[in-house]
């Protein structure tokens, strides 16, 4: 062999060597999550918002911004294989700025009301802006929903998450003490399911109630309503409430009740009863007690079935309650992705949290957080098709 085919051959064996390391190596990477980066535009106040996309290797895919910390798509598989977006939302940040159903937003620092804007701690009342009636609904007028969070990415071989975080000033909202908030949303690779982990610390005493506003349709956002949905609900016992839904303090039985979904029922079967609690809310816009009572360690709130796409929802959460709002305030004046109208129940709400305006109730689940304490919970959203 000359030294001219020597050199050829050497160069041939180096160059499959580097090919066979760099194939691994792009194979390694391949084993690990990959996170999508976007820009979702600039606030009017010219801040710059991305948008963040996971996806897993079983066909589900979330996309979350950082604009209010807001799940803007959730794609899952039917029965079928076929993935659709089950949530509902706007393909442009202008839609969330402008918005005022909370699609898909992390909510506080008080999720769900506080009864005529004020809560006393220790004898201190503090005054909250009212944007409800009477009330203080989803952390006021400039809730955690309108604001830019700070983002880190997280991808492994096992899941990918992002940790999104946010600092609310002693004050803002009328709340006390400066708010330390993180909350984590991890996509496993290898399950349906998205995992929400909250957590937050204050410098002086506070309130706090955090929950995701996720509205969801399992026959895919957009695609008429969710009446023959089939829900079950692990409670025996709600929170009924007043005209301006601001709960009385009683916890009442759903035995007997449209409230009773301790048996898988469809969601229309009684939405329209004469029952005084559904003219109300006109509809279901209740906070359910869950059976766990918010014991340590997740346990199951509620499941959801669509007949048409054999997709499923289940629940699961540390919280000790989970408010169950049918999407009855829905109007079709919001257009939604694609320019489609959002009408009436066209979607379905189940925040995990703790209980409306527990701040004035002592009978409720405390709310109070206080310095050198650490809040947590954590939410799973499980899908899966049959």
């Amino acid at each position: 062999m000359t030294a001219k085919q020597n050199a050829r051959t050497l160069l041939c064996a180096l160059l499959f060597v580097g090919e066979s390391w760099l194939a691994g190596s792009l194979s390694s990477q391949g084993m690990r999550g990959t996170i999508r980066k976007e820009s979702f535009g600039k606030t009017a106040g010219g801040e710059q918002i991305d948008i963040y996309t996971l996806s897993n290797k079983k066909g589900m895919e979330v996309a979350i911004t950082n604009f209010g910390a807001t799940v803007v798509a959730l794609k899952v598989p039917d029965r079928a294989g076929k993935a659709a977006d089950v949530v509902l939302g706007f393909d442009m940040l202008e839609g969330y700025e402008r918005g005022t159903a909370y699609f898909g937003a992390t909510i506080g620092r008080y999720g769900n009301r506080i009864a005529g804007g004020q809560f006393s701690i220790d004898g201190k009342t503090y005054t909250l802006p009212k944007n409800n009636g009477n009330n203080t609904l989803h952390g006021g007028i400039v809730g955690f929903d309108k604001k830019v969070w700070k983002v880190r990415e997280i991808a492994s071989k096992d899941s990918e998450s992002l940790e999104m975080s946010y600092l609310s000033a002693d004050g803002e909202e009328g709340f006390p003490g400066n708010l330390s908030v993180k909350v984590v949303f991890t996509l496993p690779m290898d399950r349906n399911e998205l995992k929400i982990d909250y957590q937050a610390t204050t410098d002086k005493d506070t309130v706090l109630n955090l929950t995701n506003h996720s509205y969801f349709n399992l026959a895919g956002e957009g695609n008429g309503d969710i009446l023959d949905h089939v829900l079950t609900l692990h409670a025996k016992q709600f929170t009924p409430v007043d005209q301006t839904l601001i709960p009385t303090g009683e916890l009442r039985d759903v035995a007997g009740t449209p409230l009773d979904f301790t048996n898988a029922t469809a969601i229309g079967k009684r939405i329209n009863d004469s029952y005084e609690q559904l003219i109300f809310g006109k509809g279901y816009d209740h906070n359910w007690v869950l059976a766990s009572g918010g014991a340590k360690g997740l346990t199951p709130a509620a499941e959801a079935y669509d007949p048409k796409s054999g997709r499923k929802l289940e629940v699961l959460t540390t919280e000790p309650g989970v408010q169950f709002y049918s999407g009855n305030f829905l109007d079709g004046s919001a257009k939604g992705k694609g320019n489609k109208a959002y009408g009436q129940r066209a979607a379905f709400c189940l925040e995990t949290q703790h209980f409306p305006d527990s701040p004035n109730h002592s009978n409720f689940p405390s709310t109070l957080l206080k310095p050198n304490s650490v809040f947590h919970s954590q939410t799973v959203f499980r899908f899966s098709a049959n």
